[in-house]
Parts: structure tokens; sequence; C-alpha cells
């Protein structure tokens, strides 16, 4: 948990990403999440927690499904998308905050 806390005190912006080995959707989302991230918010630090292996950090930030996504701003969680993680929804959350934080 204090590395997950870590890891968003220290980025000003951040996505976690909740997976875990079983989930084939998990598997399909990430390299989509993580292209979409390099591509068009290159300043958004990615992070992958396995609940399975890290049930602690899942339970600390109320995961209790995959995937979901958990989008920091400064510090803060902005957005959560969990299960049905639509793309372009996804982008458009994300548009107006980066702007505003690295524009």
């Amino acid at each position: 948990m204090e590395e997950a806390q870590k890891l968003i005190n220290d980025h000003s912006a951040m996505v976690l990403y909740f997976t875990h080995e079983e989930c084939n959707v998990c598997k399909v989302l990430k390299p989509k999440i993580r292209a979409l991230l390099q591509e068009s918010f290159p300043k958004i630090h990615f992070h992958e927690i396995d609940t399975v292996k890290n049930p602690g950090i899942a339970a600390w930030f109320s995961v209790f499904a995959v995937p979901t996504l958990l989008v920091f701003f400064d510090k803060s969680e902005f957005f959560r998308f969990s299960r049905h993680v639509n793309i372009k929804e996804f982008t458009e959350s994300l548009t107006r905050p980066y702007q505003l934080f690295f524009e």
C-alpha cells in the first residue's frame, strides 16, 4: 500500500490499472490503455496492480472487480472506470483535466 501511495505522490498524473492473471478482458484492454496514454497523454504514469497478489491494495482503494482503472491528478482520484471500460469515454474524461494540468 505504501508503494502505491508513493507512486501517486511522486507523479502529477497516474493511472492505476487493477487486474489479475485470469482476467481476459484485462489482457485485451491493457495494451489499448497503454497505447492511448503513450500517444495522447504521455505525462500520465501507468502502473499495474494484480489484485490476487495484492488484495490489501485492492481493498485499500475499494476495488472489487477487474479491470478497474483509477485516474489520479495531483494526488486526488478524479475518475474510476470498472469492468466495462469504454475507450472513447475514458479518452474524453482524461482530455480536459490533462489539458488543465499540463498545457
